[in-house]
């Protein structure tokens, strides 16, 4: 199995960027489905963007065009790169890992949090 570390989490302005790392250990990133997803204050936890094993991406319509997802194999670690950053974008985002593509994510990291200030 694969254990899952994300970082790089902030406080950052409405327009800033930042880019959330998530480390893998265990098992190779790209043996598996990964993802990103976010957890507001209040909200369930939804879906942000994800990789497949052959790298093909898939966001989410509010993210779409502002955030990026990529996957380093050398490094066994997944980024999100998050530009324009909005108020809205403010959540704790987690990494995920699924075996295949539709099935359940089965690994979790622990959160890195992301507030964006009006």
């Amino acid at each position: 199995q694969v254990q899952l570390v994300e970082s790089g989490g902030g406080l950052v302005q409405a327009g800033d960027s930042l880019r959330l790392s998530c480390a893998a250990s265990g098992r190779p990133v790209s043996t598996y489905v990964m993802a990103w997803f976010r957890q507001a204050p209040g909200k369930e936890r939804e879906f942000v963007a994800t990789i497949s094993r052959s790298g093909g991406t898939y966001y989410d319509d509010s993210v779409k065009g502002r955030f990026t997802i990529s996957r380093d194999n050398a490094k066994n670690m997944v980024y999100l790169q998050m530009n324009s950053l909005k108020p809205e974008d403010t959540a704790v985002y987690y990494c995920a890992a699924a075996a295949r593509a539709g099935q359940k994510y089965d690994y979790w990291g622990q959160g890195t949090q992301v507030t964006v200030s009006s």
